[in-house]
């Protein structure tokens, strides 16, 4: 897989847009990202993952999956090795980074309305 393959994935669902963080192109749902191109010199993607996931991912396909170093990586960044990965694992691991940003907004959209309620409530 490739870079530009990446970015056909990323934009594929649904109300995923691009964006530019540092200068590297990232997707986003909701304003919010769950992957980027930050590495894309390197050869990786990246996947914006809770640190389960990462460890599956990681455990299932280690000569795809990698954590990012550092800080990042404990925080469930994850590298894909784009020339390892074939369309079906590439679009697996997207969509599961995709839908984790969708239920993470979903859920900060619902505690926002329940704040507001509470202090219309109080006043």
């Amino acid at each position: 897989m490739t870079p530009a393959d990446f970015r056909r994935i990323a934009l594929s669902f649904e109300g995923a847009e691009e964006g530019s963080h540092m200068g590297a192109a990232d997707f986003r749902v909701g304003g919010r990202i769950f992957a980027t191109l930050a590495s894309e010199k390197q050869g990786y993607g990246n996947l914006k993952l809770t640190l389960a996931q990462q460890s599956d991912f990681v455990r299932e396909a280690p000569k795809i999956f990698l954590p990012i170093p550092g800080g990042w990586g404990r925080m469930g960044m994850t590298h894909i090795r784009l020339a390892e990965a074939n369309e079906d694992v590439l679009t697996g691991a997207l969509r599961t980074a995709w839908k984790l940003r969708v239920e993470a907004n979903a859920r900060a959209k619902s505690k926002t309305k329940t704040s507001k309620k509470k202090q219309r409530s109080s006043r």
